[in-house]
């Protein structure tokens, strides 16, 4: 099957140099997504009931395909993987997740879901659930790891949901430190703040706006060299703790920085800080930016997501909205 590459919607490349592309189903891919589904389908440990998956017709597959969504995953140009979505009960809900025997364990699952939760969010849904059924205790985990729980039961399934980040088009430098002074209105003493997203996405430029819209001493700029820079506030507020954990390789040696002695009283905002930085609170707001694959484009997209009590994903919109 040949890619359409204008419809791709993200890509990486694995260790090997081989690329891995997602992009939205056409029906005229219902053939081969039927294979897929029946092939990764079969290769699943047999346990009770026989996979509802392993039903499918191609009528069946066009159909979902046609009224709902489908979402490929390619290594170069090989078929790999697949994910359906589909509005049921009111919620978005995610199906027919698989992968080709021969392509797991590469992270293809787990950039394929990625992308399909990002697409959703960027399309305005603001929860998503799928079923898991009770015989696979490790899909349940795997799922657990990407931010699914446990919200009820469905026959002989789990029905595990999550909340999606709210997502924000930025189009330039000017709308992302806009946005970031919009943030800082809903941020307070206490709050972490981890950024992450490729060099020259935008992270500094957010950090920007965050600092301004505190209120606190500048230049904001990329604390690289010093790993941290505190900008003390110019009249009431948090101090901005602005930290750049590109270079550090664990939460040990962020520890070394000593942060938790400003934790209480600042904002303290970690980019780089993903995989490393989340033991520092038990609350934080993970700020994910993304480029589009057209490098001509300067268009970002930016995902929120409050982790913990302490955070409204409500308030989060309200502050992401350009009139907020």
């Amino acid at each position: 099957m040949t890619l359409d590459a204008a419809r791709e919607l993200a890509a990486a490349e694995l260790p090997d140099g081989r690329v891995l592309t997602v992009r939205p189903a056409t029906v005229a891919d219902a053939e081969a997504a039927l294979d897929l589904i029946h092939a990764a389908f079969r290769a699943r440990p047999v346990v009770g009931d026989r996979p509802e998956a392993l039903t499918d017709d191609l009528a069946s597959v066009r159909a979902r395909i046609e009224h709902g969504t489908g979402y490929l995953a390619f290594i170069d140009d090989t078929l790999a993987g697949l994910v359906m979505t589909a509005r049921q009960s009111g919620a978005m809900r995610l199906g027919r997740v698989g992968v080709l025997p021969e392509f797991r364990e590469q992270g293809v699952a787990s950039f394929l879901v990625e992308v399909v939760l990002e697409h959703l969010a960027a399309a305005g849904e603001e929860r998503v659930q799928l079923l898991a059924r009770k015989e696979f205790p490790q899909i349940q985990a795997w799922w657990g790891r990407h931010g699914f729980a446990p919200a009820g039961d469905e026959g002989n399934c789990v029905v595990m949901a999550r909340s999606l980040p709210v997502a924000v088009e930025v189009p330039d430098a000017a709308a992302m430190r806009s946005l970031g002074t919009r943030l800082a209105g809903v941020l307070r003493a206490g709050d972490l703040v981890i950024a992450t997203g490729d060099l020259g996405a935008g992270k500094t430029t957010l950090t920007q706006g965050i600092g301004a819209g505190l209120g606190v001493a500048g230049p904001v700029i990329s604390p690289t060299f010093v790993l941290s820079r505190v900008h003390p506030p110019l009249a009431d507020g948090p101090a901005l703790v602005h930290v750049d954990a590109y270079r550090l390789g664990s939460f040990a040696e962020l520890e070394d920085i000593d942060l938790e002695a400003s934790l209480d009283a600042s904002v303290t905002l970690v980019e780089w800080g993903a995989g490393v930085a989340e033991g520092l609170a038990d609350d934080r707001l993970d700020i994910d930016i993304r480029r589009g694959i057209d490098p001509h484009d300067d268009t970002r997209w930016v995902f929120l997501t409050g982790v913990g009590e302490r955070w409204s994903r409500d308030e989060l919109a309200a502050a992401a909205k350009e009139d907020a």
